[in-house]
């Protein structure tokens, strides 16, 4: 081969090895009413709720002796999937807390490294409004990385420390079985797996079990040899279906105010049966079986975090109003990508409606999801 074609070949293993072949889902950005950071205290909760576990257990497996762990080096450290703020601020701020109490508790050497902290999200997302309201009392250098989590993003051994909290329920793609009218699990009338056919959740499941090889391929390779990760997973205990959920039960009412909408002509039948939510709500044994089968970390911990949502039935209008509006922040840009952002508003408030006229799941007895706090550890042999 000649030299020419010989940089011509490696220059297109490069390109390929950055490309985005994922789909590029974003929180509502800005800062007004229906924005994410207007509409994401759920997510700030669970934030804060963790904040004791990480800083036990990053003092147990933090193993500062490590020559990558050395105090004159800096210390790196990425939230995967991070928003606009200001809840990654929040969860900063707790591993720091964490870091330097170890490194503090080091009666020969108590040094305390400098800090770099990268903030990712997809390259959708407003970064402009992240960084303004970075706080201005922060111990760290910064940096954006847009790009999604499913791939690399970093070179090889650049972090010590991975977080992601209440991201990782997000599929790179929708699995497009889902969508073929002539597959078994075209999903025809329903916009989300909960309640639908077995090959549906089957392709779903599939596509789930990608993309969490591929998060957590990647993050062994970017993180130093034990270097640590905290995963925040919105999921299911084992045995219970989405479909006898307030999730499940929320989706189902928003599918039906979209064919309601198809009926009145606003939006197209074929533009419903197209539309799918690229969400998956993995159990806990699905959790520990892909970690053991990725054999790129060691779980050290895994529990399930207190719920932030409290139902109390005298303030049930209040919550049905933060309810849609923390669903339209969250899934406002995947509806106006699909439908276009004409029937945003009207969507939204039929969903309200809705949700007022058929409360039930708002009901405690179907409050079944939970939130799964994982602390791991990159196997330090590879």
């Amino acid at each position: 081969m000649s030299e020419s074609r010989a940089i011509s070949s490696h220059t297109e293993m490069d390109a390929e090895k950055f490309k985005e072949p994922f789909s590029t889902y974003h929180m509502l950005g800005g800062d007004d009413t229906h924005s994410y950071a207007q509409n994401s205290e759920y997510q700030k909760q669970l934030v804060v709720s963790a904040e004791e576990l990480i800083c036990k257990l990053i003092d147990k497996h933090l193993d500062i002796e490590k020559p990558s762990f050395d105090p004159n080096k800096t210390f790196r450290i990425a939230d995967f999937g991070c928003s606009i703020g200001p809840n990654t601020f929040f969860a900063i701020e707790n591993i720091i807390k964490g870091v330097e109490n170890k490194y503090k508790s080091n009666i020969k050497n108590p040094r305390i490294p400098e800090y770099h902290v990268f903030f990712n999200d997809h390259i959708d997302n407003d970064f402009n409004t992240l960084f303004r309201n970075i706080p201005t009392s922060r111990k760290y250098f910064l940096a954006g990385v847009p790009g999604s989590f499913h791939g690399r993003l970093f070179p090889n051994t650049t972090l010590h420390f991975a977080h992601c909290s209440t991201a990782l329920h997000w599929l790179s793609r929708i699995p497009k079985e889902v969508t073929e009218v002539n597959s078994t699990a075209f999903n025809k009338g329903r916009i989300h797996y909960g309640g639908a056919a077995k090959e549906v959740k089957d392709a779903y499941s599939t596509q789930y079990r990608k993309d969490m090889d591929s998060f957590l391929t990647a993050r062994a390779q970017e993180l130093v040899r034990g270097g640590l990760m905290v995963l925040v997973i919105l999921g299911f205990p084992d045995g219970v279906p989405p479909s006898e959920s307030s999730i499940g039960i929320g989706f189902n009412i928003l599918g039906s105010c979209l064919e309601d909408m198809a009926r009145m002509g606003k939006i197209t039948e074929e533009q419903v049966d197209s539309f799918n939510l690229p969400f998956y709500y993995p159990s806990p044994s699905e959790l520990k079986a892909l970690i053991e089968e990725n054999g790129s970390f060691t779980l050290e911990r895994i529990e399930s975090l207190i719920s932030p949502m409290k139902i109390e039935k005298p303030n049930l209008n209040i919550i049905i109003k933060v309810c849609v509006s923390h669903l339209r922040a969250v899934i406002g840009g995947v509806i106006e990508e699909h439908f276009g952002n004409e029937i945003v508003e009207e969507l939204f408030q039929l969903h309200m409606k809705k949700l007022d006229e058929n409360p039930m799941m708002f009901d405690e007895k179907y409050r079944k999801e939970a939130n799964y706090f994982l602390f791991l550890k990159q196997k330090s042999h590879l």
